[in-house]
C-alpha cells in the first residue's frame, strides 16, 4: 500500500553537490520518510545533463524509499552550486527541473543557494552564517532566512583561499621547492612521490632531469586544476604531531595558513549586528580540527558570540528550504525532527 494515504503532502529536499547527491521526502510535520543518493549534481563541474541525471536518480531512490508517486510531492528545493547556470540550460530540456517531470513531479522546483542550505542544515534561525572549505570555499551571512552577503567561492584561478584545493596546491608546491633547493625540506616530498609512485630523491635535493621532479611537473600539469584538492590530506597527515618524528613545520604551516585565511573570508561576511550561529561543512572544516581551532580563536577575537556547528551536508537544510517555500513555520520541534529522522537513514 502507497503511503500517499497516509501522507497528507509530501515535499522534496535535494542537495547537489560536486560529488554526490541527495535527496530526501520529508512530511510537513518535518518527517524524513525517504533517502536517495546518486553521483554528481554540480552542472558547472559534471555538466548539465550529467546533473539531470543525478537529481533524477536520486528523487526516484527517495520517492521509492518513501513508497510515494512523485504526484504526491508538493515544494521541491534543489540546493546547488551553478545555479545561472542551470537557469540557461533549462529551455533545453537537460536541466534538473526538466529531469524531476518523468517522475511525476509537476511542480516547478526552486534552485537555491547551497550555502544557503548548508547553512538550514545546521540552525533554523533566521540570521548566522555559514562557511564552508571543501575543494572550493565560501561564506555567507544569511538574514530573514536567506543569503545576503557572501565572500568567496571564485574557483581555483581567483579564490578559494584555504580550500582542500589552496591546500593541496600548497603540497605540491612545497615539494617542488624542495626538490630544487628553493624550499626547506619536508616529509610531504615522500608521501606525495609514494603516492604518485615516483622516485624519491637521492642524498642530493639539486634539480636533476633524470630524478623526481620532471615527473611530479609532468603529473600535476596533466591533472585539472582542481584535482591538486586530492593532496590535502597529505598536509593534514604530515602536520599531525602524533607520529614517530612529530610533526612537519611545513606541512603545519600549510595548515595554518589555510586557518587564516578562511578567517579572513568569514570577517569579509561577519557584523556585530547578525550573532547568530556559524554552520561549517565540507572536508576541511568538517574533518580537520586544526583548521577549525583557528576559525574559533579568530571568531573569539573579534567577540562573535556565536556557536560553531558542523554538518556533514546541505541535505536536512534543503528539506527546511522545502518545507519554507511550501509555508510551513520551521521552528526547532519541526528542526529537531528532521535532522533527527534524517539520522536513521545516514
Amino acid at each position: 500500500m502507497s503511503n500517499i494515504e497516509s501522507v497528507t503532502m509530501a515535499h522534496l529536499g535535494i542537495d547537489a553537490g560536486g560529488t554526490s547527491t541527495r535527496a530526501v521526502v520529508v512530511t510537513e510535520a518535518g518527517e524524513c520518510i525517504g533517502l536517495g543518493r546518486s553521483g554528481s549534481g554540480n552542472p558547472i563541474s559534471s555538466g548539465p545533463t550529467v546533473a539531470a541525471a543525478s537529481v533524477r536518480a536520486a528523487t526516484a531512490e527517495a520517492l521509492a524509499a518513501a513508497d510515494l508517486p512523485g504526484s504526491a510531492v508538493g515544494t521541491t528545493a534543489i540546493a546547488m552550486a551553478g545555479g545561472s547556470a542551470e537557469d540557461r540550460v533549462e529551455a533545453s530540456g537537460t536541466g534538473v527541473r526538466s529531469a524531476l517531470l518523468p517522475l511525476g513531479v509537476a511542480r516547478t522546483p526552486t534552485i537555491e543557494k547551497d550555502l544557503l542550505a548548508l547553512y538550514c542544515s545546521g540552525s533554523f534561525e533566521p540570521d548566522g552564517y555559514a562557511m564552508v572549505s571543501g575543494t572550493g570555499a565560501a561564506a555567507v551571512r544569511v538574514a530573514d532566512g536567506d543569503v545576503v552577503a557572501i565572500c568567496d567561492g571564485l574557483g581555483w584561478l581567483l579564490g578559494d583561499d584555504g580550500s582542500g584545493f589552496w591546500v593541496g596546491r600548497e603540497v605540491v608546491r612545497a615539494v617542488a621547492a624542495a626538490l630544487d633547493g628553493r624550499g626547506p625540506r619536508t616529509a610531504l616530498t615522500g608521501l606525495l612521490l609514494s603516492g604518485l609512485s615516483l622516485p624519491e630523491p637521492g642524498t642530493t635535493w639539486a634539480r636533476d632531469h633524470d630524478g623526481a621532479l620532471p615527473g611530479l611537473v609532468a603529473h600535476v600539469y596533466d591533472l585539472p586544476p582542481v584535482a591538486l584538492a586530492r593532496f590535502a590530506p597529505l598536509a593534514f597527515e604530515a602536520a599531525r604531531a602524533d607520529g614517530r618524528d612529530g610533526s612537519d613545520e611545513v606541512a603545519a604551516e600549510i595548515v595554518d595558513r589555510a586557518g587564516h585565511l578562511l578567517a579572513r573570508t568569514l570577517s569579509a561576511v561577519v557584523t556585530p549586528e547578525v550573532p547568530g550561529p556559524v554552520v561549517l561543512g565540507g572536508s576541511v572544516l568538517a574533518h580537520q580540527p586544526a583548521v577549525r581551532d583557528v576559525l574559533s580563536a579568530h571568531l573569539l577575537e573579534v567577540g562573535h558570540p556565536g556557536a560553531l556547528v558542523v554538518v556533514p551536508d546541505g541535505l536536512a537544510g534543503a528539506a527546511v528550504i522545502a518545507l519554507r517555500r511550501a509555508g510551513v513555520v520551521v521552528d526547532a520541534s519541526v528542526f529537531a525532527r528532521i535532522t533527527t529522522s534524517l539520522a536513521r537513514f545516514r
